[in-house]
């Protein structure tokens, strides 16, 4: 009996009796309530997989949660629970993401891995609390840098006025010069030499350990070179469908876009969004329907993973594919876009990080001069660092955009209108429902 009231007493500590309570309460809020409880995880889809390692792993609910991207493949609803929950999680937290918003509102801290220096810097505070305080470091490290510019200056320039003085000044005792002119040369000489030993003790502590120049800022151009279109109808898609297997994924859609148009894509994962850019792009054909594309229409797509690069090839050989120029040529327009450095261009894309493979696509879209953007899910694996210049581009873009994202700090300030794929069907929606 005693060693039954033990292990019940560990059971209720454990949250035993609020097991199932609790195990429908984080199926319902990642939005996998509907999966039947006997189905075996290896047929499940890699969202639906995703999101079932994500519930036992806050069904466990560990002192310290380690979180590698976990935003990825929730659902908007799902996104605003798993705030909630993780704020109120009364242990440690330790996660990797690029969700400004998430960021917003789910954290109180945030390291930054610098993508260069490869050294770890903290910063209290939520996503907006970094921003901020990123800024104003800058501004401290650059008023220093300056300040210190100034000083070495100051300093070579009393070490080079006080040597060109003595050597001026100095001449040979002569057998008529009197003992007090002498003395008083040797005197002023003497006071100079301080001066200048003071200057040069000064000028090599400060060169023993200076105020690094600050890196320069890689800042995406704000512009592509494409000019708008002249068309009424740059895209037009009439009942088109399209079915993987059984499942039928784009069930009669109808979508037309004009020059000018903004028209964000959102839906579940596997809803059939990439799959609708890839029929626009003949890289897939459609069961049925048609796809009719305005003749003077430059299209620049940019697929959701950096799956089309030659890992082998380099990021110069990369960019100036298929283009026609002098390699200095490419290297100025290359760095110009603010993406590399110089030193980044012989680097191999299987060396790059899939952040780089992101920068590295982008320039090669920049290059292509379109005149219509398809973007699917455009802000993934950039650092934060270029998001919002690169963002800023899109939204510059003087022709029209069909894009894809979760991300929804981007959607908000992407403008334009909001449609959901879900279930085959396109429908209209505001953007206040996405939170």
């Amino acid at each position: 009996l005693e060693r039954y009231d033990h292990t019940s007493a560990r059971f209720q500590d454990a949250g035993g009796y609020d097991l199932d309570y609790r195990i429908d309460t984080i199926l319902a809020g990642l939005h996998i309530d509907y999966l039947p409880r006997e189905r075996e995880v290896q047929t499940l889809s890699g969202g639906e997989r995703a999101r079932i390692g994500l519930a036992a792993l806050l069904l466990r609910s560990p002192d310290l949660l380690l979180l590698d991207e976990p935003t990825n493949h929730l659902d908007f609803a799902s996104l605003q629970w798993l705030e909630d929950y993780l704020t109120a999680y009364r242990g440690g937290i330790l996660m990797v993401s690029h969700d400004r918003q998430f960021l917003n509102r789910a954290v109180n801290r945030i390291c930054e891995i610098d993508e260069h220096g490869h050294q770890l810097k903290e910063y209290m505070g939520n996503y907006d609390a970094y921003v901020e305080a990123k800024a104003a470091e800058r501004h401290r490290w650059e008023d220093e840098y300056e300040r210190q510019q100034e000083e070495i200056s100051d300093l070579r320039k009393r070490i080079k006025e006080a040597a060109t003085h003595a050597t001026r000044n100095y001449h040979a005792p002569r057998d008529n010069d009197r003992f007090s002119k002498h003395y008083y040369e040797q005197s002023v000489q003497r006071t100079q030499s301080r001066t200048v030993k003071s200057a040069e003790v000064q000028l090599a502590r400060i060169e023993a350990d200076p105020v690094l120049r600050p890196p320069k800022i890689l800042r995406v151009s704000s512009h592509f070179q494409g000019e708008a279109i002249e068309a009424r109808e740059v895209l037009r898609l009439q009942s088109v469908s399209k079915s993987w297997g059984e499942r039928r994924v784009l069930d009669s859609v109808e979508l037309t876009v004009a020059p000018h148009a903004r028209i964000m894509l959102i839906g579940p994962n596997g809803a059939g969004k990439s799959t609708l850019l890839k029929l626009i792009m003949d890289q897939e054909q459609p069961d049925s329907g048609e796809i009719q594309i305005a003749p003077g229409a430059r299209i620049g797509y940019l697929p959701q993973n950096p799956e089309d690069l030659n890992p082998a090839k380099t990021v110069l050989e990369t960019y100036r594919y298929g283009q026609v120029g002098y390699e200095g040529e490419f290297v100025s327009r290359l760095i110009g876009y603010g993406l590399f450095r110089l030193e980044d261009m012989d680097k191999t894309v299987r060396q790059l990080s899939l952040g780089q493979q992101r920068k590295l696509e982008i320039a090669c879209l920049m290059a292509q001069a379109p005149n219509v953007l398809l973007l699917d899910e455009p802000t993934n694996y950039i650092s934060l660092d270029v998001l919002a210049a690169f963002e800023a581009a899109i939204l510059n873009f003087p022709g029209p955009v069909l894009a894809i994202s979760h991300d929804r700090w981007f959607i908000q300030r992407f403008g334009g209108t909001l449609w959901e794929l879900d279930q085959g069907r396109l429908t209209k929606r505001e953007k206040r429902e996405i939170g």
